[in-house]
Order: structure tokens, then C-alpha cells, then sequence
């Protein structure tokens, strides 16, 4: 009898078996990359951007192949991008996907790179837009999207975990933490707690720190907005909370402007300093911690006292840091392409948060998807409260307002202007 209750058992777990496999199989497919195309077809995709190299999208290619192996996927650098993107658009080679930009949006100058660009919110082209943060998609004036994004941007600050740990710190959480953090390293004899690039304007210290808290103080204002992209010189005004922050974050975390100024460049020089393991904050954008990885093999310091690091927003407020969300690349797709059927299966292929996510672990910036746990590197944004998620796509401040705070907070935290100076300044700064 039990020999004969085992097989009737075995029998029934086989048939349980047999019976939800096929269930499995089809959930597994409907989460996944399904094809709509012949799989035998023959063709090239050629996607432009200005990256010297772009191994990422290269891995994604080869994954894309074992659904299409006879679709040639190929990425190629255009020189001088941003001006020359219009002239390879307009040739006889035209890309079939293309890199673009917000900023590009609305401008006479670029105005090539939006006009060949298909309108990806097109219900026919069948993009997952839900798997991306919503705030980070181009919102335009006709209710089209002429790109979607692939990587996405924000400014914080790099952690080197191990000396908070060491200290018995915590990493800060408001502005007032941030402040006791810097002089209890201070006395803990760290001769500069916090650091960052100093020597341009552009991704300096004091644009990392400062355009997020001045983001939270126009968010809700429409009529502040209107006036700062308009280059209202009264405009300025709405400035002044922000550089008088500027000024006190400097003073309150004893940031030393003079060993920052050694720092040579936003990218290499800052992550080689950081490795050096005395700093335990150092300020840059989501684009410089990319590079860290890549460089860790390269400092001296770091392969003999390695280290455990991640990237943290920088609280400017009393009531917690704000997330400034980005877009960073974007791609679009060239609604003239001979093979624009088999250019958007790419993209239908490309734009889910599986592959979002690995391109972006990949190359090391932060996913344009809405889970950010996934990445450690990352994940501390995550963890802001959504109230607290500003995004310049949503507010609408255009590039040229955010030229004039850059080079307004640049030269008040500097020394080199007043607060009013600054002020009154406003609409005549240039990039």
C-alpha cells in the first residue's frame, strides 16, 4: 500500500507540475521583451550620440541580436554634437536613433533635432513610458515626445562610508545635521570634511549644492517661473534666498575654498581627491560618479586603503535634501528612417526597467526608472520623500534662468560678487 500511494502521489506532483509550467511561461513572457517583427529580418540601426565610446548601449545591442540576428545595431560618435547633430540628421546617412537634449527643445538652432524626431508618445509606437519617473519626461506646449530618457542626472554629494563608520557619524540628513557632521570631523581632526570643484561655474560646489534648494523655492511659484525664464530683471530677486544659503553653507561647514581650488577638473581630478580617503564628502553630479568605478584601479591611494563609498543628496534645508531629478540622455528616433519599423522595436526593447536599469548600471549613472533600489550607488535618492522630488521638466525653468543662477550663486560664493551684485545682475550673466 504506501508503494503504491508513492506512485499515486509522484503521479499527482507531475501532473501539478505540467499544470502550472505552462502558467509560469506565459507570466514570464508578458513581463518580458516580446517581438512583433520577423524575426529573419535584415537591416541596420545606427544610433548617434557624442560619446567617445558607448559600451553600455554596445551590451544592449548584443541582447537585442539574440531576438533580431540579422539586424546590424550600431553606435557612432558625431564631433562638436550639439552642433552638428542637425547637419548629420539632414544627410543622406541619417541616423535612425539619435541623442537629444531638453534644452535643444524650442531652440531656432537646434530646431533640426526635434522636427526629424518622432513622436514617441504615439500610442502606435507602443513604449512602456510608465516604467520612467514621469517628472523627468519632456512636457511640451503640443502635447508631444519628441525623445524619452535613457539615463537620468542629479547633484549630490560622494560618501566615503567608512570614515562615518570609523567616526561613529551618521550621514546627515538636514541642513543642520550636515553642519554638526562637518565640525565634529573637524575636530576629529579632518582638515576639510566637505569638498568639491571650485575652478568654473558649471557643476562647481556652488551650483551642486545651491540649484536644488533654489528649485524648492520657485516650485509653486508660476508667476516666478514665468519671470525667470523671461529674464525679468526683477526676476533676480528670487535668487537672494538662495545665495544668502550659498553663503552660509560655506561659512557653517568651514568648506575651504583654497584646497578646493586645487581640485583641477569636475571629473577625474575630483574622484582621484576623493579616493584619497581624508574627505568624507565630496560634491558632483550623477554624471562624475559614473567615472568612479573605472577609476578606482587608477589611484594609488585608493588600491592601497580601499574603501566603501555612495552618493547622497546634500541637505540644504532645515527640512530634509531635495532630489533634483534630470534627465540626462535622451534618445529619439528619427521618424524618416528606411527602417523606422525595426527602430522603434529597438526602443520597445530598450525602454523597459530591465534594460533601462542594467544600461544604466552598466555605465554607472542613475536609471531614469522608478526603482532606485536597485543600484546602492543610488538608492539614498530613492528614499526621498516625494514632496521633496523637485524636477526642472515639471517647474519649466528653461536653461537660459538656470545660466543666470549658476553664474549668480558662482560668483557670490567665490567672494568675487555681493548678494546684491548678483542680484542685480540677473539677465545679463552668459554661459
Amino acid at each position: 500500500m504506501k508503494k503504491t500511494m508513492c506512485k499515486i502521489l509522484a503521479v499527482l506532483m507531475v501532473l501539478g507540475l505540467a499544470g502550472c509550467s505552462p502558467e509560469k511561461q506565459e507570466t514570464k513572457a508578458e513581463e518580458g521583451f516580446r517581438t512583433s517583427l520577423d524575426s529573419s529580418t535584415e537591416c541596420q540601426i545606427t544610433v548617434a550620440g557624442g560619446y567617445d565610446n558607448f559600451e553600455a548601449l554596445e551590451t544592449e545591442f548584443e541582447h537585442f541580436n539574440e531576438y533580431y540576428p540579422n539586424v546590424e545595431m550600431k553606435y557612432t560618435k558625431v564631433d562638436d554634437y550639439n552642433n552638428m547633430i542637425g547637419t548629420a540628421l539632414n544627410g543622406k546617412d541619417a541616423p535612425d536613433i539619435y541623442v537629444n537634449y531638453s534644452w535643444m527643445y524650442d531652440r531656432e538652432k537646434y530646431k533640426a533635432s526635434i522636427d526629424h524626431a518622432e513622436d514617441l508618445s504615439d500610442s502606435s509606437v507602443k513604449l512602456d513610458l510608465d516604467c520612467i519617473r514621469s517628472n523627468i519626461i519632456l512636457n511640451t506646449a503640443d502635447d508631444t515626445l519628441p525623445m524619452v530618457p535613457v539615463f537620468s542626472n542629479t547633484y549630490g554629494m560622494l560618501v566615503n562610508s567608512d570614515l562615518f563608520e570609523k567616526e561613529g557619524l551618521s550621514v546627515p540628513n538636514t541642513y543642520n545635521e550636515l553642519v554638526d557632521v562637518c565640525k565634529a570631523f573637524r575636530e576629529k581632526g579632518y582638515k576639510n570634511p566637505l569638498m568639491g570643484f571650485s575652478n568654473e561655474e558649471t557643476t562647481s560646489l556652488f551650483t551642486l549644492t545651491t540649484y536644488p534648494f533654489f528649485c524648492g523655492t520657485v516650485a509653486n511659484d508660476e508667476e516666478a517661473v514665468k519671470k525667470l525664464n523671461a529674464l525679468d530683471k526683477s526676476a533676480g530677486e528670487y535668487m537672494r534666498s538662495s545665495l544668502e544659503k550659498v553663503q552660509q553653507f560655506i561659512k557653517d561647514c568651514g568648506v575651504d575654498l583654497e584646497a578646493c581650488s586645487k581640485i583641477e577638473n569636475n571629473y577625474d581630478a575630483v574622484i582621484l581627491r576623493f579616493f584619497e580617503g581624508d574627505v568624507p564628502m565630496m560634491t558632483c553630479s550623477g554624471d562624475t560618479v559614473s567615472g568612479t568605478k573605472k577609476r578606482e584601479s587608477r589611484s594609488e591611494a585608493f588600491i592601497a586603503k580601499p574603501f566603501k563609498y555612495t552618493f547622497v543628496p546634500v541637505p540644504m534645508s532645515d527640512e530634509g535634501a531635495y532630489f533634483l531629478d534630470m534627465p540626462n540622455l535622451q534618445f529619439s528616433v528619427n521618424k524618416d528612417s528606411s527602417n523606422l519599423d525595426m527602430a522603434n522595436e529597438f526602443m520597445r526593447f530598450l525602454i523597459t526597467s530591465q534594460e533601462l536599469n542594467k544600461m544604466a548600471q552598466n555605465k554607472g549613472l542613475m536609471s531614469p526608472t522608478k526603482d532606485l533600489s536597485f543600484n546602492s550607488m543610488y538608492a539614498a535618492f530613492g528614499n526621498v520623500p516625494e514632496s521633496r522630488i523637485i524636477s526642472p521638466e515639471e517647474i519649466g525653468l528653461t536653461d537660459d534662468a538656470v545660466i543666470q543662477l549658476r553664474q549668480a550663486v558662482y560668483g557670490v560664493g567665490t567672494g568675487a560678487m555681493t548678494i546684491d551684485e548678483a542680484i542685480a545682475g540677473f539677465g545679463t550673466f552668459t554661459q
